[in-house]
């Protein structure tokens, strides 16, 4: 009888704490309607809605091994979120290839590990290397630097540094012409947002690469068990805060287009945030409409997409992978797009 009791008491204690971890995942989901300018810290919770994701599953399969019909506080709450919010993991995969597609590639290089963060021998060029073998025929690619030993398969490319004293920035390569481009240039940031025009047939398309503040999260260090985690909160709440200014200034740039587009881009926030949830509106996320799995575009201790190919609602999204290659903090994404 001992033993027993001792189990049901464990059960209780548990069942306490899948109940804190699956309201504070119900409350996290409607973070993405509040700005972080509002109140900034709630916005750190947003962050880790994949992680409680994975938690409250873990407790769900928990139950429902031990048929208990405590699984349901889990399954209402996960339910509600894959209903009304981006989905967490895909099942289904889109995959149509056509002639006249437009291969959309979106990285976080890294530098090509210039400062040697990865000790693995010639980082730089398997990445180029990389690149030219899939082929794709526009790359938007965030943290780029620029040195003669970059050599990348296309004609034409737009590249703005941070400063004129540096050598790295936002780049976009093409293989079609380049009729305009623009920089957005965020203010007190080493992050920006460019854009090109491009011709595809009759139409003209815009393609943004957009790499929103940086929250300084490293894959090599576990942030959230910092000593002083309240500088890791502020830290957190000041990126937040630009990342929603910036937002604010790309939608008033964004407007200004009438035509097709794309935007591409390291958005260093989650599909369940105000931020994301902002440059997604009116238009697909190319994860969601043709891609599979978990998405997982950040070298992180748990599943987490922060790299995004969106289009306008007009735009026939055909294919979308993520890439397993370690080559930098970021996994790169790609999309097969078609504007006929």
């Amino acid at each position: 009888m001992a033993s027993k009791r001792q189990f049901n008491f464990f059960q209780k204690l548990l069942y306490f704490i899948n109940s804190i971890v699956a309201t504070i995942l119900l409350l996290s989901y409607f973070l993405a309607f509040v700005s972080p300018k509002t109140v900034p810290v709630f916005s750190v919770a947003s962050l880790a809605v994949p992680f409680l994701i994975v938690v409250n599953l873990v407790f769900l399969i928990y139950w429902i091994i031990k048929l208990k019909k405590h699984f349901i506080l889990s399954g209402v709450v996960l339910l509600f979120g894959w209903m009304f919010f981006p989905p967490f993991v895909k099942f289904s995969k889109k995959n149509t290839a056509l002639n006249s597609d437009v291969k959309v590639m979106s990285y976080n290089v890294r530098m090509f590990n210039l400062y040697n963060w990865i000790t693995e021998k010639d980082i730089d060029k398997k990445i180029m290397n990389f690149i030219n073998e899939k082929e794709p025929d526009i790359i938007a690619l965030q943290e780029y630097y620029d040195a003669k030993n970059v050599k990348l398969n296309f004609p034409y490319q737009y590249f703005v540094p941070k400063s004129k004293r540096n050598s790295f920035g936002s780049a976009i390569f093409s293989k079609y012409k380049i009729i305009n481009k623009g920089s957005l240039d965020f203010e007190n940031s080493a992050n920006n947002a460019i854009f090109i025009d491009i011709v595809k047939n009759k139409d003209t398309v815009r393609v943004y690469n957009l790499h929103l503040q940086s929250l300084k999260l490293n894959p090599q260090k576990e942030n959230f068990g910092e000593a002083n985690s309240e500088k890791l909160v502020d830290r957190l709440k000041t990126g937040f805060i630009k990342q929603a200014s910036q937002v604010e200034a790309f939608l008033e740039h964004e407007k200004q287009w009438k035509g097709k587009k794309i935007i591409c881009g390291d958005f260093n926030n989650t599909a369940y945030s105000w931020v994301y949830r902002q440059l997604a509106k009116n238009k697909q996320d190319a994860f969601e409409v043709a891609g599979s799995g978990l998405g997982k575009s950040f070298n992180y201790f748990f599943p987490i997409r922060i790299d995004f190919i969106l289009t306008d609602n007009k735009t026939k999204v055909h294919s979308f992978k993520t890439y397993s290659e370690k080559l930098s903090d970021h996994f790169p994404i790609m999309s097969r797009i078609n504007f006929d």
